[in-house]
């Protein structure tokens, strides 16, 4: 493979404004994430202290191999949500090696409200179960919750991908023999309780550790009986008497050596072939990112430099590279792992549609796992290009996208308009993983044009109604709408919703990948097969 030239000079005026403003945007990040992590109030890490018990990330530090790595996912999940109520979705995910196996974690975080479970709390686990299922990864539940946030039922409890589909998820990850371990350092509270029920294994560790489907103030509400938490659901009842629970523990060290015990007796996955080469760093600085990143959404930039500096040994060889120029596709390595990739450098015309629709059938036919690295304003709209038939060009691509059968992967990198989102493989389209950068933003259309376009709306509301208006009543109209429209496409938003699997910083990319990838590979991949596409 060829290695990419960059054109880039660091030295240059409008390299050091870029970097400037994409250093201070990952320099936020890493704040807002170390916010959401550690920031408690100061009763709340006293009561756990009080009650002899971890914090949630002392547990996960503890349940971990020392010294291997850990993808933390959706961090910022729930930070614009009901005021910051529930930072990080007061439950932490991620994919971990506990006793050299590959892992998907799920821990409820006692610090915020008892680990109740709010509404992005329940998007975030089946999201993180879903993972699992995906990638066929063994997951460990560190269990210390007070079951749903009651205040928020409607949202939390009757819907199909809620709370339900916790457990949904959970039944089928040991129908598919994809192994589940939790350990209970808490209380496990109304649908809670299945979580344990449901693993193929658990310890609880007696004193602290608690299963029951009704905890004792409503036992008491329901039937006047008063009864303790450890008599209701405690140790001994559930490893004695019901056989709910499995290995009693002495403390919370203990649970974490016995579960270390446990996952140590699992059959290490069986990872599908793919083309591998010997790993090797970027010729180019990952550093270099923040200085090619435009500092507005409407500058441009060459996504090769970008791909330059996240693939091995900055190798990429080109596919078509002299045709539909607004689409780059081409064949790399990350860690060793062979990919294709697919990324924007502009608007997406007929011909690069055409050339992005037949490469993914050429990765698909190698069994060659995709990266979509997404800047993109949409397809281009026109009569010329509608009579060109852009609308069915773009199908075929969503075609050939929605129905590959090898894992794919997403960075959304900066822009994601309109239905561009859709063919380079945006959230409705299974990503096995997707990623945002802080600058990112993403919406049906840019803030401009959204403003733009409202803005006439209501005007042509007012002629109708013959309301006079001037000037200044449409730059008031203009104006207002544009500052609501950006909060909604800001990268804060989208990840906060659960729309992306977390923010990264730009130059933590190719790790996150490299994990990504490595844990895709547990899984077969599937049938190859397209539905109809209109010719």
């Amino acid at each position: 493979m060829s290695v990419l030239k960059s054109a880039i000079r660091t030295s240059d005026e409008e390299f050091r404004l870029r970097y400037a403003t994409n250093r201070q945007l990952a320099q936020e990040l890493r704040e807002r994430q170390q916010a959401a992590r550690y920031d408690r109030p100061a009763r709340d890490l006293q009561r756990m202290a009080g009650h002899g018990k971890l914090l949630p990330r002392q547990r996960l530090e503890k349940l971990l191999d020392p010294g291997t790595p850990f993808l933390e996912l959706s961090t910022l999940a729930g930070n614009m949500a009901g005021e910051g109520a529930s930072p990080s979705a007061s439950c932490i995910t991620g994919i971990g090696i506990v006793a050299g196996r590959e892992v998907m974690i799920h821990a409820d975080d006692s610090t915020v409200k008892g680990g109740a479970w709010y509404p992005l709390t329940v998007k975030k686990i089946v999201r993180c179960l879903e993972i699992a299922l995906e990638n066929h990864l063994p997951v460990v539940h560190l269990c210390d919750s007070a079951g749903g946030f009651l205040q928020l039922q409607s949202d939390v409890f009757p819907d199909k991908h809620m709370a339900g589909r916790i457990f949904r998820n959970q039944s089928l990850l040991s129908k598919r023999g994809i192994k589940q371990l939790a350990l209970v350092f808490g209380h496990c509270t109304a649908g809670g309780a299945y979580i344990p029920a449901l693993s193929d294994y658990n310890v609880i560790v007696r004193g602290t550790g608690a299963v029951f489907l009704a905890g004792p103030p409503l036992v008491k509400a329901a039937t006047g009986a008063i009864v303790s938490a450890d008599d209701l659901g405690g140790a001994d009842l559930h490893t004695r008497t019901s056989g709910t629970c499995d290995y009693p523990a002495a403390s919370e060290l203990d649970a974490i050596r016995i579960g270390r015990e446990i996952v140590a007796q699992w059959e290490p996955a069986r990872k599908t072939p793919i083309a591998m080469a010997s790993p090797d760093a970027p010729l180019y600085d990952p550093d270099e990112l923040y200085g090619i990143l435009p500092d507005t959404i409407k500058k441009g930039f060459d996504m090769r430099e970008v791909i330059a500096r996240l693939v091995d040994g900055s190798r990429f060889h080109e596919y078509q590279p002299n045709y539909g120029p607004t689409l780059v596709c081409g064949y790399a390595s990350i860690w060793g792992h062979r990919i294709g990739i697919l990324a924007n450098n502009g608007v997406l015309f007929n011909d690069s549609t055409l050339k992005g629709a037949h490469f993914i059938e050429l990765c698909n036919q190698n069994n060659t796992p995709m990266l979509f690295l997404q800047n993109i304003t949409g397809y281009m709209v026109g009569q010329t290009y509608e009579a060109a038939g852009i609308t069915k060009d773009g199908a075929k691509m969503i075609m050939a996208q929605a129905c590959s059968h090898v894992p794919k992967f997403t960075v959304m990198c900066h822009a994601s308009f309109g239905a561009g989102n859709y063919g380079m493989c945006g959230r409705a389209f299974d990503s096995r993983f997707l990623f945002s950068w802080p600058n990112h933003q993403i919406g049906v259309m840019g803030g401009e044009q959204a403003a733009n376009t409202l803005a006439e709306v209501k005007l042509r509301q007012l002629e109708r109604d013959g309301i006079a208006y001037g000037p200044e009543d449409l730059a008031r109209v203009r104006e207002e709408t544009l500052q609501a429209y950006q909060q909604q496409l800001s990268a804060y938003h989208s990840t906060s919703e659960l729309w992306d699997d977390g923010l990264l910083d730009p130059v933590d990319t190719r790790n996150a990948l490299g994990i990504s990838i490595a844990a895709a590979l547990n899984a077969p991949f599937g049938e190859p097969g397209y539905g109809v596409l209109r010719l």
